[in-house]
């Protein structure tokens, strides 16, 4: 194996007599990908990379060029998990900071019947090679996200020899953050107050803890609260 290889199988790719693959022999897999379609928006694609270490505390993920019409954000996992939980990272980070974009605009690997994504250095048209990119340089392509040429093995490897995966304990911990909200919860949490109904509540304690208001009204305003509580 060559050096983009080795990283390769370090980060993304399960186990194999050869170089790996997506998939270990139970469907398991190491890789969640997010995935922006082209023309891309730079901002919305720097705030999933800048979102997940800023605010999850999570590793940064590559950026890759589809080769074909979108930019990707590669999510490595130490260990091989079921392709449910690396969807539900991958959806849940789309459902964070993806939301306003049409359903259309955005992947997520692994889905149902999707094709795993292309490995840096394959050829997937004429002229157009997917490959990882810096931050830096992810804006250049946001309309087209390939490259013109074959990357470097070399170069590519270097992009990846300082990530990390994330830890079995650090997608534990991520994913009930990320999880969709729940509709029986929402349904039974109470409204919130609107502000006529604070004022009221508060005119109502002011009432309760004035000691020169006659002792009834006290106790009337104090059973006033209750009903409302």
């Amino acid at each position: 194996m060559n050096r983009l290889q080795t990283e390769l199988r370090r980060l993304y790719l399960c186990p194999s007599d050869g170089d790996g693959t997506w998939t270990d022999a139970t469907g398991r897999v190491r890789t969640a990908v997010v995935e922006l379609v082209a023309p891309v928006d730079a901002t919305l694609l720097g705030a999933v990379w800048a979102g997940v270490q800023n605010e999850l505390a999570l590793p940064a993920p590559a950026i890759v060029l589809s080769g074909r019409d979108g930019l990707q954000l590669w999510f490595s996992l130490q260990q091989p998990v079921e392709a449910a939980s690396a969807r539900a990272l991958a959806e849940g980070l789309c459902r964070r900071w993806l939301d306003e974009l049409p359903p259309a605009r955005r992947r997520c690997w692994p889905a149902p019947e999707a094709a795993p994504p292309a490995l840096p250095g394959s050829e997937l048209g004429a002229e157009r090679w997917a490959a990882l990119v810096s931050p830096d340089l992810a804006p250049l392509f946001t309309e087209t996200p390939w490259l013109e040429l074959p990357p470097g093995d070399d170069a590519q490897a270097a992009l990846l020899a300082p990530l990390r995966p994330i830890t079995p304990d650090e997608l534990a911990a991520t994913l009930p953050q990320l999880a969709p909200p729940d509709p029986a919860a929402a349904a039974a949490a109470p409204e919130p107050r609107t502000a006529p109904e604070r004022e009221a509540e508060r005119f109502l304690l002011a009432v309760m803890r004035d000691a020169a208001a006659p002792l009834a009204q006290r106790i009337e305003a104090a059973k006033a609260l209750l009903r409302r509580s």
